[in-house]
């Protein structure tokens, strides 16, 4: 059995650099990381898109390590942003902690989040490697 995840990019879909359309997955153990904050370990927001993203990205990569796998194993990433938040900023904030791994992306604006002052939540599904 492979673990290797397979990317659908069909010719009649606009390409994307940043994300694939679609994941094929290996039958494998799934990971399903809960909505990840810009918070440290002692549950400090961030301030900012920037930071709270970069740490989110973090938060993402810890929860992934601490299950044996990694970004390149994650087949659906869905990023909710505060209605107002420059999504461009968001972005460029996540490549730097995320690299160039590709998976299947939503990004949905909300009109806020349960916690005062958080612009940005993250949460993922990958497979585990056996």
């Amino acid at each position: 059995m492979t673990t290797r995840t397979t990317h659908l990019d069909p010719e009649e879909l606009h390409y994307n650099a940043a994300f694939t359309q679609g994941v094929i997955a290996p039958v494998a153990r799934t990971l399903y990381v809960g909505g990840q904050l810009g918070t440290d370990r002692t549950g400090r927001l961030f301030d900012g898109i920037e930071a709270q993203t970069t740490q989110a990205m973090r938060n993402v990569l810890t929860v992934l390590a601490a299950a044996g796998t990694g970004p390149e194993h994650v087949t659906k990433l869905n990023i909710y942003l505060s209605t107002g938040v420059d999504a461009q900023v968001g972005y460029e904030a996540a490549r730097t902690v995320w690299g160039d791994h590709r998976t299947a992306v939503t990004v949905v604006s909300t009109a806020g989040h349960a916690r005062p002052g958080v612009l940005v939540e993250i949460d993922a599904v990958a497979i585990v490697p056996e």
